[in-house]
């Protein structure tokens, strides 16, 4: 391989001319007049005499052949647990929405939250999220009583206490049922 040698690149229809080559890569100036690196392994050099038969040489059909000798790759399945994981979870607590709490009044935060709230249903819905867990915490149930308010507002929501194990009693889990629209 050498500066000037017409190049075919083996996994694209990209071919040219090296212009420069170091260690780790090679550049090539495309047909179409760009500049492009690619490693070594990516490239065939091409003889002149032989650009009819582009993929005559010995080195060409080496490669070409391990190529050809590379393990599929395997598609991952998904376990029946990771199924039901929620795919979405929204942190409620104010610390996590603001970053100060200075000067703000219980209902500026109840407020915040429900917004919060709110943008994030509206979000799910458009990204097709079918479950989303809110985690408001225990507290007096105000925040709690207000996202019930919020979902119940929603044809195409169900809602229930979320995992115990991993939330406590201070999380809920809503499901979106996407077939349906708003209510409001």
């Amino acid at each position: 391989m050498r500066i000037n040698d017409k190049i075919n690149v083996l996994d694209d229809d990209i071919s040219g001319v090296i212009v420069k080559i170091n260690s780790e890569s090679v550049t090539i100036l495309c047909d179409d007049g760009f500049e492009m690196e690619f490693e070594p392994s990516q490239i065939v050099v091409i003889d002149n005499h032989l650009a009819k038969n582009a993929f005559r040489s010995t080195s060409a059909k080496k490669v070409l052949s391990e190529k050809a000798e590379l393990p599929k790759k395997q598609i991952k399945s998904i376990k029946p647990k990771d199924r039901i994981k929620p795919a979405m979870e929204v942190d409620l607590h104010i610390h996590q929405l603001v970053p100060s709490e200075r000067g703000l009044t219980a209902h500026d935060k109840l407020n915040i939250q429900m917004d919060t709230a709110k943008r994030q249903v509206d979000f799910a819905m458009s990204k097709n999220i079918q479950r989303v867990v809110f985690i408001h915490g225990i507290g007096e149930g105000v925040l709690r009583a207000e996202l019930e308010y919020l979902f119940r507002r929603y044809d195409n929501i169900t809602y229930e206490d979320a995992d115990y194990k991993k939330y406590g009693r201070g999380a809920t889990m809503i499901y979106i049922h996407q077939s349906k629209k708003p209510n409001y």
